[in-house]
């Protein structure tokens, strides 16, 4: 029989994995801060602790996540696996994997690339930090949402690389924006400059994905501009803890508070490109 599996955090991605844990034929229970009309919906973290020994967290930030296992905590014994695939704070990570083990539970470093249409098709690729053993015991529930698993070290280790992945990606996007204000200043349609980039060596999926949407003004939100500012600036702590230079970040962070205070949080990050 396939484990009961709890999912925390219903939003652009938790609501896609739980569809393709119950694809997989997981008896799925799941909790999100706003109430949702689907099955199996339960009123707090504790009591999906209580149906299913394996759960997976997708909520928004560390004090989210953190509040979301101090919910569960009365309920966690030996036998229940914690999987974070929410991007957090590294200090937070270690945190969380703190709180957990305490209770006699194990716990998953397992944030995740990919973002709408890779969580709808399952198509997803997570990042693991932690044990082997409970790796192995993870893998059919993950396999429910990915195309691939890698294993990356320690608790944390995954964590970190999720963060730094994620700078270059808003780095690009910020470059992509800064290339098609010029193209368009000079009175070039920006079509012409997606033609130009498939055929450099710079051009890759991301450019792919983002380059049509700031074209069509369609920032529809597949990874918000909200959560990337949050990784940058976690991004940045990480350097700043190491006494690092990262003037590329830094101005892309700049660039996605400005969109912020502009009221397009929720949009795509991409909207930075909305010059």
């Amino acid at each position: 029989m396939k484990p009961n599996v709890g999912v925390l955090g219903l939003g652009i991605i938790g609501s896609r994995v739980a569809d393709n844990l119950r694809k997989a034929g997981h008896e799925v229970f799941v909790w999100s801060r706003s109430a949702r009309p689907v099955p199996n919906f339960l009123a707090s973290p504790r009591e999906v602790a209580e149906a299913a020994g394996i759960i997976q967290i997708f909520v928004r930030d560390s004090a989210a996540l953190l509040e979301a296992l101090n919910d569960m905590r009365p309920a966690l014994k030996a036998g229940h696996l914690i999987m974070n695939h929410a991007t957090v704070s590294k200090k937070a990570t270690l945190e969380a994997a703190k709180l957990v083990e305490s209770t006699g539970a194990a716990f998953l470093d397992a944030p995740f690339t990919g973002s709408k249409m890779a969580a709808q098709n399952g198509k997803l690729c997570y990042y693991i930090g932690g044990s082997d053993l409970m790796l192995e015991r993870a893998k059919p529930v993950l396999e429910a949402s990915s195309a691939k698993i890698l294993p990356l070290g320690g608790v944390g280790d995954a964590m970190v690389l999720k963060i730094v992945t994620n700078l270059v990606s808003a780095v690009i996007v910020e470059a992509v924006a800064e290339a098609a204000a010029i193209t368009k200043a000079n009175g070039i349609p920006l079509e012409r400059l997606h033609e130009a980039l498939e055929s450099n060596a710079n051009y890759s999926t991301l450019i792919g994905m983002k380059l049509p949407a700031i074209i069509k003004s369609d920032f529809e939100a597949h990874f918000s501009l909200r959560n990337m500012l949050k990784d940058a600036d976690f991004a940045r702590e990480l350097a700043a803890a190491a006494k690092l230079n990262v003037p590329a970040i830094d101005c892309t962070a700049t660039a996605m508070r400005n969109a912020l205070e502009a009221g397009k949080g929720d949009l795509d990050f991409s909207v930075i490109g909305d010059r």
